[in-house]
């Protein structure tokens, strides 16, 4: 038995070519491999063709069932020294359970984005206006219980840490801030980078099971290229992404010269062979993977303030920042057509990368937190006394929900 071991509670089996949250995840499970922790990844979702084969990684992986007591036993035998829930609709299926098998064990949340920050702003674009009362949508009330009732919750963004502090009133003790964790972009790797002159066209990537993705896209379509084709005739407008469906595929239009390719089985690949992403974001939270895989294939983004929101901090952005479609349009076509303006956007996405991604800046601060908590995690508890009661209470009613249908379930 090896001396750390760490139980990954999956809501999804991860699909890093399909999303950005299946790229964290891999993220996440390799900084664990990396940190020689035992890693189990277990999941009671149905695995597609497109999830990875976590094996050849070197994660064990369990089927688990929902609302059924053998997860209790298989837990309870397993004694993992840490449990990271994957969304707060994990933590509160699976919490309860872990806690009462396990009750020593280090429980993280990985909120992956602020779900009810998301849920506000998609009122908020269907109202015509933000309100803040949008903020305590029932979404939150379920999300912020999650996070209280949890031993640390994973943040994504630094927008996102400081909403939770001064909006929700959550302890910085319970939050810690950990993006994407990405290799650096070297001379060497800019080197590899296709040229201005051989990439051709606009593109958008994106999981259309993902409202607000499905929604740029829209964006796009009725908003965007219906003036952006005007001033550039002849530029076509490519369109990827996973699990497109119906709705996506019938968006295609070779006359307007706005082509939807479906999936996109590199994502590399195909940010490779055009010359900048557009991304007339409305509505989300969190970091976009997208202009991640853009960077690292120094690839310019045209998007708006939210899509690029907590992305670049400070630096300079890997492209142009525009609200207002006519604006967002100009600024689409101008960026085209600067190879100048083009070339420093790239290397601004190097620079952002290098200076706000890197893994080594926050790889072995986030180990190192664990241990620190694991060591200490009596008093960590006694200072969260409102996630106590969360636990004593709301749990409570999660659990004899979940055993009610266990029960009619037997039946």
């Amino acid at each position: 038995m090896q001396e750390k071991r760490v139980l990954i509670i999956g809501l999804v089996w991860p699909e890093p070519d399909s999303s950005a949250a299946g790229t964290r995840m891999i993220q996440l499970l390799q900084l664990f491999l990396d940190n020689q922790y035992e890693v189990v990844f277990a999941s009671a979702a149905q695995k597609s063709e497109f999830s990875v084969d976590l094996k050849s990684l070197g994660v064990l992986e369990e089927v688990i069932k929902l609302n059924d007591d053998s997860f209790n036993d298989y837990v309870r035998n397993l004694q993992p020294h840490v449990v990271i829930y994957d969304r707060y609709m994990i933590e509160e299926q699976f919490g309860w359970r872990v806690r009462q098998e396990c009750p020593d064990v280090l429980a993280i949340l990985d909120t992956e984005d602020l779900h009810c920050l998301r849920a506000a702003r998609q009122q908020a674009v269907k109202a015509g206006n933000m309100d803040q009362a949008d903020l305590y949508n029932d979404t939150a009330k379920r999300e912020i219980a999650s996070i209280l009732r949890s031993d640390l919750s994973l943040i994504i963004s630094e927008v996102e840490m400081d909403l939770l502090v001064t909006q929700y009133g959550i302890d910085r003790s319970l939050l810690h801030y950990l993006p994407f964790l990405e290799p650096p972009i070297t001379a060497e790797v800019q080197q590899t980078w296709q040229a201005f002159e051989d990439r051709e066209g606009f593109l958008f990537i994106g999981n259309y099971l993902h409202e607000p993705n499905w929604h740029t896209l829209q964006v796009l379509k009725s908003e965007v290229w219906p003036c952006l084709s005007k001033h550039l005739p002849g530029v076509n407008m490519h369109i990827y992404g996973a699990y497109p469906g119906q709705k996506v595929m019938q968006l295609h239009n070779h006359r307007q010269r706005f082509l939807v390719h479906g999936r996109a089985y590199s994502a590399a690949r195909v940010m490779s062979a055009h010359r900048v992403l557009l991304a007339p974001i409305k509505f989300g939270a969190g970091l976009k993977g997208k202009f991640i895989d853009a960077m690292q294939t120094g690839t310019p983004t045209v998007t708006t303030s939210i899509g690029m929101e907590a992305m670049a901090g400070t630096l300079p952005w890997n492209g142009i920042v525009a609200d207002d479609m006519t604006n967002f349009c100009r600024a689409a076509a101008r960026l085209y057509n600067d190879k100048a303006a083009w070339m420093q956007a790239r290397e601004n996405g190097a620079t952002i990368i290098n200076a706000r991604y890197a893994l080594t800046l926050f790889g072995p601060q986030f180990m190192e937190a664990i241990e620190v908590l694991k060591s200490n995690l009596e008093q960590h508890r006694r200072n969260n006394f409102i996630g106590q009661i969360l636990q004593h209470h709301t749990l409570n009613s999660l659990k004899y929900m979940s055993l009610w249908i266990s029960e009619k379930n037997k039946r």
